[in-house]
């Protein structure tokens, strides 16, 4: 299973740059960068609240599940 990060739509359709959400949610350029790129392992709670009241979405706007066909090889015995 992956978790894409649609940050990057929300910043085109809000148009508003990387410098300036950097600013507005007091994150650095490189870790949002790391979030925009879908390259991040975690986000907090408090910087996705952040990024949503400066984007003016919801989570879901921004985070995406997509099933990869991975399956839990982790079985349960009776």
């Amino acid at each position: 299973m992956s978790i894409i990060v649609n940050l990057d739509v929300m910043m085109a359709k809000r148009k508003i740059g990387l410098s300036e959400l950097s600013s507005q949610v007091d994150i650095t350029l490189a870790n949002l960068s790391i979030l925009k790129n879908n390259k991040a392992r975690a986000i907090r709670f408090s910087t996705l609240e952040a990024i949503c009241k400066a984007l003016d979405c919801q989570p879901g706007d921004i985070l995406e599940f997509k099933d990869d066909g991975y399956q839990n090889l982790k079985t349960t015995e009776k």
